[in-house]
Formats: C-alpha cells, sequence, structure tokens
C-alpha cells in the first residue's frame, strides 16, 4: 500500500462515492494525496457521483421479477432524477439486473443490497459507476424477496408493484398464481394496507373511529342546511371492534324498534337478520378502505376481494401481501425559479 491506508481510503470513499477497489488504487497512483485522487478518479468519471448524491432521486422504475414455479417473487425500486431517464433503455436494463441479483441472491432489504457484490465488485461501487455514466443520481431505494407455496405479482406502468404470497392445495396452485396476478392488480389499484381488517392496528383504529365520525356529523350538518336526508353515523368502524356483546346489543335495539312499531313477531327475526347485515356493513368502513379481503373486488364488483377468493378455491388463504410506489415518502424539492433569478441578480 504505497499510498492509501484504511483512513484514507475511508476518507476519500465519504467525499467521492467510489468504490473502496478504486479509492485505494487511486490513493496509491497519488501516494496518498487525497487532492490527487479526487481528481484521479473523477478524470476516470467514478466521483461523478459525488456531485449527484444530493440530488432527488424520486423517478425510476419498480421492477418484478416471478420465477419459473412461481415460488419466489423479488421487487425492487430504483430511483432516478427524472422520468426521462426511467425511460431509458440502459436505465430499465439495470434495473432489471438489480432485480434478477435481488432473487439470486435472496435480497430483503436496501441494505442487504448495498452491502452485496455483483459483477465481482461491491454494490455501491457498481451503482456509481452507473451513475458516472448515466449521469445522474441514481438509488436502490426498496427491495424485496418473497417465497410461498405460490407467488405472483404485477407491477403498473412501472410505478405501483404489487407481491402476494399465498397456500393452497396442490391441486389449485394453478388457478391460484391465476388468481394471485388478478388480485395484484386490484391491491395496485386499492391500495390497501394490510390483508385483513385483524392485521389493523388497534390506535389506528380508535383514532380513525373519531375522525370518520366528525366528517359525517360535519357532513350531516351541511346535508341539514340542504335539506337533504342524513348519513348514519356509526358506532364503530372496524369488524375488529363489533364483538358478540356490540352486535347482540344492536340486535336487541333493532327488535325493540320494530316491536314498538307493530311489526309482526313471525318476520321479526327475518328483519333482524337484513338489517344487522346492514349495520355490520355500515359499521366496517375502515376494513373496506384499508384490509384487502374486505375490500370490493375491481374485477367482479358484487362481491368482496375474499369472495372471489373462496369462489376459486376455499383452500387458498393470502399470507403475505407487499406493495411498493414509486417515490413513496420521498419529499421532493420544489424549485423556485423566480426566486432562483431574483437571487443571482441581487449578487
Amino acid at each position: 500500500m504505497a499510498g492509501a491506508t484504511p483512513k484514507l481510503i475511508k476518507e476519500l470513499r465519504e467525499k467521492s462515492g467510489a468504490g473502496m477497489l478504486d479509492c485505494k488504487n487511486a490513493l496509491n497512483e497519488c501516494d496518498g494525496n487525497i487532492e490527487e485522487a479526487m481528481k484521479f478518479l473523477r478524470e476516470a468519471g467514478l466521483a461523478k457521483a459525488a456531485k449527484k448524491s444530493g440530488n432527488v432521486a424520486a423517478e425510476g422504475l419498480i421492477t418484478i421479477l416471478i420465477n419459473e414455479d412461481n415460488t419466489k417473487a423479488s421487487m425492487t425500486e430504483v430511483n432516478s432524477q427524472t422520468d426521462f431517464v426511467a425511460k431509458n433503455d440502459q436505465f430499465i436494463a439495470l434495473t432489471n439486473q438489480i432485480t434478477i441479483h435481488v432473487q439470486d441472491n435472496n435480497l430483503n432489504d436496501a441494505e442487504a443490497l448495498a452491502n452485496s457484490s455483483i459483477e465481482g465488485q461491491e454494490f455501491t461501487t457498481f451503482l456509481n459507476e452507473k451513475i458516472a455514466v448515466i449521469g445522474e443520481n441514481l438509488v436502490a431505494r426498496k427491495v424485496i424477496t418473497v417465497e410461498g407455496t405460490v407467488v405472483n405479482g404485477y407491477v403498473h406502468m412501472g410505478k405501483v408493484g404489487v407481491i402476494l404470497a399465498a397456500k393452497c392445495d396442490d391441486a389449485a396452485k394453478e388457478k391460484t398464481a391465476d388468481l394471485l396476478k388478478k388480485v395484484a392488480m386490484h391491491a395496485a389499484s386499492m391500495k390497501p394496507s394490510v390483508i385483513s381488517y385483524t392485521d389493523l392496528d388497534a390506535e389506528f383504529i380508535e383514532s380513525e373511529n373519531k375522525a370518520i365520525i366528525a366528517d359525517i356529523e360535519k357532513e350531516n350538518e351541511e346535508l341539514v342546511r340542504l335539506g337533504k336526508p342524513l348519513k348514519n353515523i356509526p358506532q364503530f368502524v372496524s369488524k375488529q371492534q363489533l364483538t358478540d356483546d356490540a352486535v347482540e346489543a344492536a340486535r336487541n335495539e333493532m327488535r325493540e324498534e320494530l316491536i314498538a312499531q307493530g311489526k309482526p313477531e313471525k318476520i321479526i327475526d327475518n328483519i333482524v337478520a337484513g338489517k344487522i347485515s346492514r349495520w355490520i356493513e355500515d359499521n366496517s368502513q375502515l376494513d373496506r378502505t384499508h384490509a384487502l379481503l374486505s375490500q370490493t373486488y375491481v374485477m367482479d364488483d358484487s362481491m368482496t376481494v375474499e369472495e372471489a377468493i373462496k369462489a376459486v378455491d376455499a383452500s387458498i388463504e393470502i399470507v403475505e401481501y407487499v406493495r411498493f410506489e414509486l417515490g413513496e415518502g420521498i419529499e421532493k424539492k420544489e424549485e423556485d425559479f423566480a426566486a432562483e433569478v431574483a437571487a443571482q441578480m441581487g449578487n
């Protein structure tokens, strides 16, 4: 090590964004001089990533790879700065290469990807070289690999990706794979956050319960002003809250109302059965928004996703659900062109 020491290599990596081996070679070529080594890397095109790393990468592509027997699926979100680059053949090939690498190595998060090796080099070095060639900051932000009895997925226009895994009887594997593709298309559109209402967080339910009731009460104030029928205000918003006692209390209240109205005893039970179904629907609206199985199926709005699954085969049970949406959670920098020009004129 003529000029490279662990301390200098670390410092040069932080400044340049280049890989460890490239930094080591540059320092050896420049006798340990950091500034000369930076110049060496820059001329080699390897330090371009440093200039780009501060730029917001919120565009890009979501890519999914399903293996041949539908038992493993991998999904990645690789971000670029512009949609123009995201549509470039070179970038598309890069995202496909990364997704194949993710599946081949069973990688499950961005940190595992960053710590992996590809084409005989560190992944960070590999990506920095691509940044130098493509000319934009690139970020491999999200990575997942899902395995199961049957796995399938769907990606919409490179912007939204969904992977689903299910258990089922052996005889149902082929039709389960087909169904999962359709349910993944549904989930891409309808954005459920969990598989079942039983997966919803209790604190979230309580908070949303108060918010939904407040919203309906506000809507009713306007409906009163317009002289229109008022909306029912639910007691609850999720089946999680519908305990046996809560349902029985609602059923008894309905019976008492019907008796008070003079309805014949022999038809009351039938009327209550219909009313309690509607009451459960009215008091579980949060489930229809956030729980996949409770949502109205986009392929057939006469049934829920859960009912659509059972109609295909009763043995099918969805056990894993992952959804990526391009750029979700990234704060995009808003450029104020007028302010920028004004600032430059003032200098």
